[in-house]
């Protein structure tokens, strides 16, 4: 969607909130006003409603006062506060709270109001907004209200709870229905739900919010992620390291961390107070910066591509955290690479193939953004000016479309994110490219360069997954939990016809587990048409294999394929062959 549209339909959204606030203080004349933006795929607004607590039969009901509402053609008119010290005692005596504090903290901006009209010219509500607003409700046309969720009051947990609509709204009915089954197949999707169902993994308050317990299925999947992983980064040059989980607070002085990213540390409570405290660590950037300054290098060394499956932790607030895409600790793909300014924009470049290479294996295709210069910005404005221009052209030189996010880079350096998106359209930030000239100037690393001067190297920080459990929870989504053969927990199972029938598929079981193929072979008292139907549908087995007295009287397996059903007869030595190759490619070949 290009921007000019983006901003209509942020503007309709944003005038559908205005509806919802007033249908909600229609039927509930107690409620007081938060705020109510559009956001990227709608808009929310929250309500501090006194005794009443939301649920979806209001939501129904509120729907109905909204259309009664748009139907009478509502008009948007901007008004601007004449005496706003008057205003805010106004809405201070009508119990508008929030409006009356958002309004002092706004009072020298020119702050506006925006009425809604009748069509005879009368004033049926009004709310404190700076705009702008579509000129009347008959441009509403397709809108629908889907959850509450509690809020804290500017987001801060000392603040009162409110309740939070979440809402959207569409140019047409049409786009409607779609984002709206979307949201359906999204819940059917929910890495949380089948993260149960399929014993993937949990969260349990014993241990903490946001610290997860990997099941065997899952760390399965994650084993063949990290497989190919450390094999893709052998082959392009990377070394891989690991770094200790805490280190001395002088670490993380000397970093700059402390000073930009104290609240979401977790400190190491001192035993005796002469004791030097520890952090357990948010990043691994410095530890790799400490083995790089082990060394003395030359121009001839880069560029040094260093890479890590590293552990860290973040401190989150709870209301934040959920399954394994909000999390407070958890695995990085990180890489660090120091290079010279020449080498600047071919690094850049080795990394968007990394990246592309990857996100084919899963059949996911992404989004660029650029972010640049953000305004707490640390180190010299000239490297940030190198750095920006630097992704510009890797970007530039390829051809590739990308969004340029102005004021939104790291305090470090400027960024590229992809934005990977799923079988159902959804994008997710996972990998990212952040150019950083501050840090080797704050640990003095260095290399000779051929004219015999020592200079500081640009540092690349790199990720292809992001987190391995934010990750891991795309992938459940992406792909139902039906994951391809090569990820699958189990790969195969077996099903005899009758009893009589065990002992060849104890043969075949065996030779399976020999080849290395995930293979379950259970002695369940359940039909074989139960059987089958749980592997394929409620475990999600790829491959069920099936034999009774023709099989093994010609030594083959019937094969039912997950999705597909019934894919032929074959003996297992060219079953396994077959499936091998599937494996080995990834899915890019599959049995049919």
């Amino acid at each position: 969607m290009d921007n000019n549209l983006q901003e209509k339909l942020h503007t309709l959204r944003h005038s559908c909130s205005h509806i919802m606030a007033q249908a909600v203080q229609k039927l509930y004349p107690q409620a007081r006003l938060a705020i109510g933006p559009a956001i990227d795929n709608g808009f929310y607004y929250d309500f501090d409603i006194e005794g009443v607590t939301l649920n979806e039969d209001n939501l129904k009901e509120i729907e109905k006062v909204m259309k009664k509402l748009i139907a009478g053609n509502l008009t948007f008119e901007k008004y601007v506060i004449p005496n706003v010290e008057a205003q805010i005692e106004e809405f201070k005596a009508q119990g508008e709270i929030y409006k009356a504090e958002l309004l002092e903290e706004h009072k020298n901006d020119n702050p506006t109001l925006y009425l809604t009209k009748d069509k005879d010219g009368n004033v049926l509500f009004n709310d404190l907004c700076s705009g702008p607003h579509i000129e009347s409700t008959k441009e509403i046309k397709a809108f629908k209200l889907l959850s509450v969720a509690g809020a804290y009051w500017r987001g801060n947990e000392k603040n009162k709870m409110l309740q939070r609509i979440y809402a959207t709204a569409f140019f047409t009915k049409e786009e409607l229905d779609n984002y709206i089954t979307q949201i359906e197949e999204a819940k059917k999707r929910d890495h949380r739900k089948l993260g149960t169902q399929l014993d993937l993994f949990s969260v349990r308050e014993e241990i903490g919010a946001g610290l997860v317990l990997w099941h065997p299925n899952l760390y399965t999947v994650r084993e063949e992620i990290e497989n190919y992983w450390r094999k893709e980064h052998r082959k392009r040059g990377y070394v891989i390291v690991q770094t200790p989980q805490l280190a001395k607070t002088k670490l993380w002085e000397l970093s700059g961390h402390i000073d930009h990213y104290k609240e979401n540390m977790f400190f190491i409570q001192k035993e005796q107070e002469q004791d030097e405290q520890y952090i357990v660590k948010p990043m691994n950037c410095p530890f790799h910066i400490l083995i790089y300054q082990s060394q003395r290098h030359s121009y001839r060394d880069l560029p040094l591509r260093m890479a890590e499956l590293g552990t860290v932790y973040r401190r989150e607030k709870s209301g934040a955290l959920g399954g394994l895409t909000r999390v407070q600790g958890f695995t990085q793909d990180d890489a660090h690479i120091f290079c010279t300014p020449e080498q600047l924009v071919g690094e850049i470049n080795e990394i968007i193939d990394f990246v592309s290479d990857t996100m084919k294996i899963f059949k996911m295709t992404f989004e660029v953004e650029l972010s640049t210069r953000p305004d707490s910005y640390v180190g010299d404005i000239k490297n940030w000016e190198l750095a920006e221009s630097g992704l510009k052209q890797a970007l530039d030189n390829r051809n590739m479309k990308y969004e340029i996010n102005e004021g939104d880079g790291a305090f470090y350096g400027p960024k590229i994110d992809f934005k990977v998106k799923d079988a159902i359209g959804r994008t997710w930030q996972c990998a990212t490219i952040q150019l950083d000239f501050n840090l080797p100037e704050r640990f003095g690393i260095k290399y000779q360069d051929k004219d015999g001067i020592l200079k500081t190297p640009v540092m690349l920080h790199r990720v292809v997954f992001g987190s391995m459990e934010r990750f891991h929870g795309i992938l459940i989504e992406h792909y139902a939990g039906a994951f391809p053969a090569w990820l699958a927990p189990k790969q195969v199972a077996l099903v005899p016809i009758a009893d009589r029938h065990n002992e060849y598929m104890e043969s075949i079981y065996k030779k399976l587990k020999d080849k290395g193929i995930r293979v379950i072979f259970e002695d369940k008292s359940e039909s074989m048409n139960y059987k089958i139907r749980d592997y394929l549908q409620n475990q999600k087995v790829p491959y069920v294999l099936i034999a009774g007295d023709k099989e093994l009287e010609q030594n083959t397996v019937a094969i039912r394929k997950r999705g597909v059903g019934q894919v032929g007869v074959c003996s297992i030595d060219e079953f396994i062959q077959k499936l091998e190759q599937e494996i080995d490619s990834k899915g890019s070949f599959e049995i049919e």
